[in-house]
């Protein structure tokens, strides 16, 4: 039966729509309610065909034939181009119609065009019904932060220039072939290498070239030389076992937050299937990075007084507000300071464990609220307490005086170091937070059975902690009996829900922005909050073990089945309010200052300002999903 006039004009329209992504792998279904819907329109050459004068737009536009170009209007600069020319297959105005506001850019047709024209309400639908072009829409958003990320260079263009970029692939940094052993090779034979190659470790690897093992120059003396190994013993002997490796397209940062993490000065960098392909020091990443994580670190470790750490905290924040400069991203950021802050809380610990007499004490320091998140910014201030055991025999109050004087002590020292003392006294010598497992126990339980207000709102905060130093083994039964216990009680999960729902994104119905009276919005309360609470229920809910925002947001998504594009929006949504945050707090600026979270949209250039509302946007996502799944 031959095709009707509309059936040829919709297959004719599917069979260019299938020419292009995102069209191309979208589903047959949705394709066809594309196909039919959208509208062939002809707009002569000069004409206009979308200005933000006209409004919000009603249409959502695809190039079929001709040029239009995309042209920034106003002041402020959307994007990194001044004006862009589309052909076809190319479709506009996507953040407009998606935010459903006027479109920032103006289109004209610069020769004689044809544009497909999908109503926007279509558009919607179209997004609901195909996850392919849901999917397309979403990573626009990623789009946008590469772009926000770009002018956020050329804005520190002056510092950015001074420094190389720690993006660069490890794979570009390595510049000498491998050089390595078998672990079966004699240590003479092996150190004669390393003197003659003028190199400080030496990989030991399979007959594959896979890495097995590492002899660095530091290990020698312990390991060698003051126990009197024969030389002709084989190096895999004597070489440390599963050294740090990491891929050839992992980044420079990448590998500092690994040697900053855990201590290490050398990562061996691997190919895609795993065999060596280079050694990276620190002191390559040291030419990146004026203000060196070896610098540091080793301030850190060697610091034996007050004034090393003090000296040690003003380098990591500006080292941190270098990094802001370069345009990293606030995942990247905010691990780089937890590390740094880690290694130097740890050293503060130390010294007054040795002060106080604590050696061989089962204890273990706990990190709370945003520290415990591995979300610190330049501005947090001291959230943390203690869990213990009391061995058998033990004068439990003489033991539990001796671990709050020295928590005295690290509270103090962390304060002169530049984290405020909490104002709501969570902090580790208070004897309330100095408790052994069973105590700790108790405290939660108490909270669960009995979730009035102030107990959500300890659970917010108590919830989200990580062993920082000491025996994490008390911090992992904490973790299960937790995660376990609130799981089982549907009422507990149900109020922190209703709670986490108290406070909105702050987004108008007629304005973008809902402000505050100073004309700001506080992103920490109206912003990052709204994810962090989120994710901790959804974390409890499914015995997620890690504290971290997006870890949570990662491990429970994929459990609880949430598309993959749809879990990384929301980080992306998460990582630029978290970005912002971090853009408005400066080195000079005191912790916990009036305007540390605080941010004026109108002050944001146009692309920030469209990346916040689509971070909102997410974020009300987010809630949506658990109004729905709590039925509030």
């Amino acid at each position: 039966m031959p095709a009707t006039a509309s059936e040829m004009l919709v297959g004719a329209s599917s069979d260019f729509l299938k020419r292009f992504s995102p069209f191309n792998r979208m589903e047959p279904e949705a394709l066809g309610f594309l196909s039919e819907r959208a509208v062939l329109a002809f707009h002569a050459r000069g004409s206009e065909i979308l200005t933000p004068e006209m409004g919000q737009p009603t249409h959502f536009h695809i190039v079929q034939r001709g040029k239009v170009q995309a042209r920034q209007v106003g002041p402020a600069s959307v994007t990194d181009y001044a004006a862009m020319t589309l052909g076809p297959g190319e479709c506009f105005p996507i953040g407009a119609i998606s935010a459903q506001r006027p479109s920032t850019n103006a289109y004209a047709a610069v020769e004689d065009s044809f544009v497909f024209q999908l109503p926007a309400d279509d558009f919607l639908k179209l997004m609901q019904m195909s996850p392919v072009f849901h999917v397309f829409c979403t990573q626009y958003i990623a789009s946008l932060l590469n772009q926000s990320r770009q002018q956020l260079q050329s804005t520190f263009a002056q510092r950015a220039a001074e420094q190389q970029t720690m993006t660069t692939p490890l794979g570009q940094l390595v510049k000498k072939a491998p050089i390595f052993v078998t672990p079966d090779s004699s240590l003479r034979a092996a150190l004669e290498k390393m003197s003659e190659m003028r190199i400080g470790c030496m990989v030991v690897t399979d007959s594959e070239q896979k890495p097995l093992g590492i002899l660095t120059q530091s290990d020698l003396l312990p390991r060698v030389v003051l126990p009197g190994i024969d030389l002709q013993r084989p190096i895999g002997d004597v070489m440390t076992r599963t050294p740090h490796v990491m891929s050839a397209s992992a980044s420079a940062y990448d590998a500092a937050l690994e040697m900053a993490t855990h201590g290490v000065r050398h990562l061996l960098v691997v190919n895609s299937e795993g065999r060596l392909k280079g050694v990276v020091s620190e002191r390559d990443l040291f030419t990146l990075q004026r203000i060196g994580l070896r610098q540091i670190r080793s301030s850190i470790e060697g610091a034996d007084d007050l004034e090393a750490l003090q000296r040690a905290s003003r380098d990591i924040r500006q080292l941190a507000l270098n990094l802001i400069a370069q345009g990293i991203g606030a995942e990247q950021l905010t691990q780089f300071i937890s590390a740094l802050n880690d290694a130097l809380t740890c050293r503060i610990i130390d010294l007054a464990r040795a002060r106080h007499d604590l050696y061989g004490v089962d204890y273990a320091w706990l990190a709370f609220g945003s520290e415990g998140r591995h979300e610190q910014t330049l501005s947090s201030d001291q959230d943390n307490g203690i869990i213990y055991a009391c061995p058998e025999g033990a004068d439990p109050v003489e033991l539990k005086n001796r671990l709050l004087a020295s928590a005295k002590e690290v509270n103090e020292n962390l304060a002169a170091c530049g984290f405020p003392l909490c104002k709501g006294n969570i902090m580790a010598s208070n004897p309330e937070l100095c408790l052994t497992l069973d105590e700790w126990k108790g405290r939660f339980g108490d909270w669960i059975r009995e979730p009035d207000p102030q107990a959500l709102l300890n659970a917010t905060i108590f919830f989200d902690y990580r062993v920082l130093c000491g025996n994490e083994r008390l911090g992992d039964q904490l973790r299960a009996w937790l995660n376990r216990t609130a799981k089982a009680n549907a009422n507990f999960l149900r109020m922190m829900a209703s709670n986490a729902l108290q406070a909105a994104p702050p987004l108008g119905r007629i304005r973008d922005f809902v402000v505050d009276d100073d004309g700001t919005i506080d992103l920490k309360k109206s912003g990052a909050r709204l994810f962090v609470d989120v994710a901790r229920i959804l974390a409890l809910r499914t015995a997620v073990v890690s504290s971290s925002t997006v870890q949570r947001l990662r491990q429970a998504g994929n459990k609880m089945g949430i598309p993959s594009e749809e879990i990384a929006a929301l980080i992306d949504g998460f990582h630029f309010i978290q970005l912002l945050r971090l853009r408005s707090q400066h080195l000079d600026t005191e912790h916990d200052a009036p305007g540390d979270n605080r941010v004026n949209p109108d002050t944001l250039n146009e692309l920030d300002r469209r990346i916040l509302k689509e971070a909102f946007r997410q974020a009300r996502k987010l809630q949506l999903r658990l109004k729905l799944d709590y039925q509030l």
